[in-house]
């Protein structure tokens, strides 16, 4: 009997690690999507517009060079590098040492 069991919880464990491994999507993002200096692409920002994935507006990242010619633009660089910055020194993490980290690309790629 016990055998009968524990072949049924086998079989069991068998179809749920199956099941979790079809609808795991590993970090979250296609690499379709990704940008190979950390971020969404175009692709991957009018991937998630779409009203099915809830309809988001993300906007690319904002350059110096952008922040200089549109004073909404620098305010929100000026916030997100403020944000970052902050997050970046609460978790002490260096750059210099660790360039691979998504706060030290998202950094970079907002020039602060």
């Amino acid at each position: 009997m016990s055998y009968a069991f524990s072949k049924n919880y086998q079989a069991l464990m068998d179809s749920i690690t199956e099941d979790k491994k079809e609808k795991s999507h590993g970090s979250g993002v296609k690499k379709a999507f990704q940008a190979k200096d950390g971020g969404l692409n175009k692709k991957g920002r009018a991937h998630f517009k779409k009203k099915e994935n809830g309809g988001h507006d993300l906007k690319p990242p904002v350059s110096k060079k952008a922040a200089k010619k549109s004073p909404k633009k620098a305010g929100r660089r000026k916030s997100f590098c403020a944000r970052m910055g902050g997050q970046k020194k609460m978790h002490k993490i260096n750059c210099s040492k660790t360039p691979e980290k998504a706060i030290c690309k998202a950094l970079s790629k907002w020039d602060c």
